[in-house]
């Protein structure tokens, strides 16, 4: 066996290596999106402008913009729909979609917020949050929607349509 290292380099090793674990660190933090990351532009990563639906319901509209990602593309071939959207867990309206979404390439769930339109993959079902929720594996995001609406925010269910929103208007 080789000569015991003296403190003094053994402290040098040591704090080299821990400079490349912490350089290494910050680098992954500003690396390029990877599946839980979205880009900040109203762009995909595609260079695709994002779409929206527009979801109809006792007399007002509200928007949602779709993420750019395989699930949402279906969902949107899925329009128009009307479904009664029932309340789970006081926290989001749920509804069966008629048929499942495909979600590979998906992140394997993620932390839904207000506002967030999603897929529940295990169940094949639509969900929009109304309030804040811990993460939820089997869940995608399909999109955002511009504002929650008051009739999502009771425990009675709620009738709404969802169409494409076309690019000319």
């Amino acid at each position: 066996m080789g000569r015991p290292m003296r403190r003094g380099m053994w402290t040098a090793t040591l704090l080299t290596t821990t400079a490349l674990v912490v350089l290494a660190a910050q680098a992954g933090l500003h690396g390029e999106p990877g599946p839980d990351r979205r880009p900040s532009s109203p762009t995909s990563q595609r260079g695709h402008a994002m779409e929206s639906v527009r979801i109809l319901l006792a007399g007002e509209s509200v928007t949602a913009t779709l993420e750019d990602g395989e699930a949402a593309r279906a969902f949107k071939a899925l329009l128009p729909l009307t479904l009664s959207l029932t309340d789970y867990n006081a926290t989001e309206k749920i509804s069966d979609l008629p048929k499942r979404l495909p979600t590979q390439g998906a992140p394997a769930g993620f932390d839904p917020e207000p506002g967030d339109l999603a897929y529940y993959a295990p169940w094949g079902n639509l969900a929009v949050f109304y309030k804040d929720f811990g993460y939820s594996r089997g869940l995608v995001r399909l999109g955002k929607l511009s504002r929650i609406p008051e009739a999502f925010r009771g425990p009675g269910p709620v009738t709404v349509t969802i169409e494409a929103v076309t690019s000319r208007e």
